[in-house]
């Protein structure tokens, strides 16, 4: 009773920020299932995107003038002071829309076009918005064949490669529905744009400093200490998120049975953490009951000679049970990052075939010894049960491996290979 009330507890602390994802129920056209539905909650609920009527038209098109204000709403800039006048020509001063795009030709985050217009209800294209945002971002050395790997990387513009290496890099894209694709020319859908904002949002310690109104202060270093072999075991602190550094290890428990030789690559997977994962120093960074995502990579089938099955998982995502989302790039914390059978389960297949051939052994050596000379069965037992026993221990160490297993609730360590950002 004290761990639902706790729970309860924190879901009404988180959603000071985050609105839970079923409290969005109430928007029209974006069905709890809707692929981007968390995110639309989150910027709903903070005021970043708005709604018409009970409607958010997830599939409509982003204008220029509606990124901008829902950028300035990130970025913590919606109330800054203008002091300077807009140049563009489609820009009358006595509309709604004259303050917004003020602040953002004062910040430098939008630009017009080389005619002196600014356009602000055509369509933001996605490399369009990719470009903003790797505008205001910090720099940092790309690689840009990262964009290689994408189907369609011919169709990047080459002013845009760098643009995307960067972006990608920081985790802040979408590319919804082929994770394959990056469609640098289509236009950005309110979705999309959703997606955007939120990750940027919860990228803020990424954004330079003269673009935002909100300065981030590290309040302190705490610790989480699952095992003395992690890598790291920080977690800074500050006023805007929680950053559980690279290498930190976490303990999660499969969220139903899985079994190596029922799964492919490509499966999804998911996990789940029994109790709160807490610092040492009492700070809650997942609460009990979040669904950890993730996709198997690969699955290698047991091979000759005992050597078990291996399934390589890589975890990406958390979603707590308010709705809140952490991006999250983990995997297995073992050899390799791959889970398997252990040494002891390995064992226990070498001593069935050793009995097993016992067994067999000993049978074999009765019936030969009977036969002939009744008085002789215990000769052929002495005989025979070691042979059996020789022969089941060998065949026990040259057949196949065992498949991989884990029963629901089985718990395993993951390891960090990048800071979680959980935003406040």
């Amino acid at each position: 009773m004290k761990k639902l009330l706790a729970s309860l507890l924190v879901c009404g602390m988180l959603s000071v920020n985050v609105m839970p994802a079923f409290a969005y129920a109430g928007i029209a056209d974006v069905s709890e299932n809707y692929w981007a539905q968390t995110e639309i909650s989150s910027v709903v609920s903070d005021s970043v995107m708005t709604l018409t009527g009970d409607n958010f038209n997830p599939e409509g098109q982003m204008s220029r003038v509606e990124f901008v204000k829902a950028l300035l709403k990130v970025l913590g800039n919606e109330n800054l002071e203008v002091n300077s006048k807009v140049k563009f020509s489609d820009v009358k001063k006595s509309s709604d829309i004259y303050a917004p795009i003020a602040r953002s030709q004062q910040l430098g985050l939008v630009y017009g076009y080389p005619d002196g217009t600014f356009k602000p209800d055509r369509a933001v294209l996605r490399d369009e918005a990719q470009s903003v945002i790797s505008h205001i971002t910090i720099d940092a050395p790309v690689d840009a064949s990262v964009v290689s790997k994408y189907s369609d990387a011919a169709k990047v513009p080459a002013w845009a490669k760098n643009v995307y290496a960067k972006t990608l890099s920081y985790g802040i894209y979408v590319n919804h529905p082929d994770e394959n694709e990056l469609r640098p020319t289509d236009e950005l859908t309110r979705a999309e744009a959703a997606v955007l904002l939120y990750r940027l949002r919860q990228r803020l310690d990424l954004v330079k400093n003269q673009y935002k109104n909100q300065a981030e202060t590290v309040l302190g270093t705490e610790h989480l200490s699952v095992t003395k072999k992690a890598e790291c075991n920080e977690v800074v602190v500050t006023n805007l998120r929680n950053i559980v550094k690279e290498g930190n290890v976490l303990e999660v428990a499969f969220s139903e049975q899985f079994k190596s030789k029922l799964h492919a690559a490509g499966d999804g997977v998911t996990f789940t953490n029994p109790e709160d994962i807490v610092t040492d120093e009492g700070t809650l960074l997942f609460p009990a009951g979040s669904t950890f995502y993730g996709n198997v990579i690969d699955i290698k089938d047991p091979q000759w000679f005992n050597k078990n099955a291996r399934v390589y998982v890589q975890l990406n995502k958390v979603v707590t049970p308010c709705g809140k989302t952490v991006d999250l790039n983990a995997k297995p914390f073992y050899k390799d990052y791959a889970l398997k059978e252990g040494p002891w389960m390995t064992a226990g297949k070498v001593a069935l075939y050793t009995v097993g051939g016992s067994a067999v052994g000993t049978g074999a050596g009765v019936g030969f010894s009977f036969i002939p000379d009744p008085d002789k069965v215990g000769t052929g037992i002495a005989i025979g049960t070691p042979v059996g026993a020789g022969v089941g221990l060998i065949t026990g160490l040259v057949t196949p491996g065992l498949n991989y297993s884990a029963k629901e609730g089985e718990e395993i360590q993951v390891i960090l290979l990048d800071d979680a950002s959980i935003a406040k």
